[in-house]
């Protein structure tokens, strides 16, 4: 059963105990609870990163195009369980990371995570970056969340 529900970034800063610069996701939507979301993320050349990654031609680093389907999947995680306040989320493996389009200023990210599994705190998931209908990235992570309250 897929929720209708959007969640934009005020919505999910009380998910996720990331901020900005570092909060890496804006919106949350196709909500299908401890199984899938997706996330969006506009980029910006304003974006701190791009200082020095790489000045001559912005290029998003892919480890935070990795982090920002990971917090995808946190936030979708503690929407799931109906957290009080933002646990603490730590990453534990990253696998199968493969680049495959640069993704630069002017682009919106399209971020589907879908769950593999979860074992008590540890949650495994598959995410996917898009930006329009071209595959940037893809990765499975998992991640230990703590402090989870309900």
């Amino acid at each position: 059963m897929t929720e209708s529900a959007v969640l934009d970034v005020e919505q999910i800063k009380k998910l996720l105990p990331h901020r900005p610069p570092m909060l890496l996701v804006e919106k949350l939507g196709d909500i299908v609870p401890s199984q899938s979301a997706t996330g969006t993320k506009a980029i910006s050349i304003n974006d701190p990163f791009f200082l020095g990654h790489f000045p001559e031609r912005a290029v998003m680093p892919g480890v935070l195009i990795v982090e920002a389907m990971a917090q995808t999947a946190g936030a979708l995680v503690v929407y799931s369980l109906g957290a009080a306040a933002a646990p603490a989320v730590y990453f534990m493996t990253i696998e199968k990371a493969r680049f495959r389009k640069p993704v630069v200023p002017g682009d919106v990210m399209r971020m589907p995570v879908k769950l593999i599994r979860s074992r008590g705190p540890v949650w495994k998931f598959a995410g996917q970056t898009f930006v329009g209908d071209d595959l940037c990235a893809e990765a499975e992570f998992s991640a230990m969340i703590t402090g989870v309250s309900g």
